[in-house]
């Protein structure tokens, strides 16, 4: 029913202190972290298949690879606490809504979509979960306000904010990390390092590459953003970190994405197949896991089979209602631009049509 497991040793930055490398993990866990995993998988590679076939339009960028990253994250964190990603937002979306309806139905632009068909790929939205930015780093100082609700109220909650290797020379974000340290705001800086920035290599954008120690002032560690196990213990240690009222913390997770860096980019020209393939054969996060699950004797090879067949007819059945569900109206175009007010008008998309922003 349980396992005592190994892991390794994260680096730290200003700290006395690191997460254990000796963790506990139940058979309960175990079968939840792999049926997320693997959720969130089979959602990328249909999201990838319906792009293809153009039912899915406009930038997708997929998270296959770093699934390990959300899923750790959030077997830390509590359902009251918030979080905020850049564009990269499927894994997140799917473990703060749970429903692969309404993301397919979002990625497909439906009106039964989480965001009403409106954000698509990089826009989706739900409770405690503030997307999907799409311009670089505009999601940390968004980050740092809502830790400073949190503050500001008086909860225990916190917020985390997701960042890419990418986004961790903007201006913005070290102008956040300077105010989140001043006012020792109760958030976690989470930089998802997949080793490409787009398609610059980390070494050839950043002089410094040791992202957790970007904060200068601000400790911070790096896990193997991999292991589902050490996101998880990182996560935990940073959360209490910032509930303990000690401010800010940076959490790098190294990680990898396996599909191009939005589909259509020619990935070849930075990386080679060989290499996505080596990270594939030797650091999947989910064929770790499911190494782990059965060598601790928690589940058997065909009780984890039984799991994906019965994810590949979710996705199948969530991607069914995606299609069959109706796209928008144009009357309801401009609804939810504004909150709590009378219906408004809102410039036609031509002379003649005129229409009203509902909340």
């Amino acid at each position: 029913t349980q396992a005592a497991i190994q892991i390794k040793k994260c680096d730290v930055h200003r700290l006395d202190e690191a997460p254990s490398t000796q963790v506990v993990l139940t058979r309960d866990e175990a079968l939840q972290y792999y049926l997320t995993m693997q959720t969130i998988r089979s959602l990328e590679l249909k999201t990838k298949q319906l792009f293809d076939q153009m039912i899915i339009g406009g930038s997708c960028h997929l998270y296959a690879g770093q699934e390990a990253c959300a899923v750790g994250i959030e077997a830390a964190i509590k359902p009251t606490d918030h979080l905020i990603t850049g564009y990269r937002t499927h894994g997140f979306a799917f473990t703060r809504s749970g429903s692969l309806r309404a993301i397919f139905a979002e990625l497909a632009g439906r009106k039964t979509g989480l965001s009403k068909g409106r954000g698509g790929s990089m826009h989706m939205y739900t409770k405690n979960f503030y997307g999907g930015w799409a311009v670089v780093g505009s999601q940390v100082p968004l980050g740092a306000g809502l830790a400073l609700a949190c503050k500001y109220r008086k909860t225990d909650e916190l917020c985390v904010c997701l960042y890419g290797d990418g986004a961790v020379n903007q201006g913005q974000v070290a102008e956040t990390m300077n105010m989140a340290a001043l006012w020792k705001l109760p958030i976690i800086f989470v930089c998802e390092n997949n080793k490409y920035a787009l398609c610059t290599p980390v070494e050839r954008g950043s002089v410094n590459t040791n992202f957790y120690t970007r904060g200068d002032v601000i400790p911070g560690l790096r896990a193997d953003g991999m292991d589902i196990l050490c996101v998880r213990e990182a996560t935990r240690f940073a959360s209490d970190h910032c509930r303990s009222g000690k401010g800010p913390i940076i959490l790098e997770l190294q990680t990898y994405r396996y599909f191009a860096h939005y589909a259509g980019d020619d990935e070849d020209s930075y990386r080679s197949a060989e290499e996505v393939d080596e990270v594939r054969r030797n650091r999947d996060p989910i064929s770790q896991f499911e190494v782990r699950i059965i060598s601790n004797n928690m589940a058997s090879t065909e009780e984890l089979r039984q799991i994906d067949e019965q994810i590949k007819k979710e996705v199948e059945e969530a991607t069914q209602f995606a299609i069959q569900s109706p796209e928008p109206p144009v009357e309801e175009l401009c609804n939810h631009i504004y909150s709590n007010c009378v219906p408004q008008d809102v410039r036609g998309i031509n002379p003649w049509t005129k229409l009203k922003s509902v909340s």
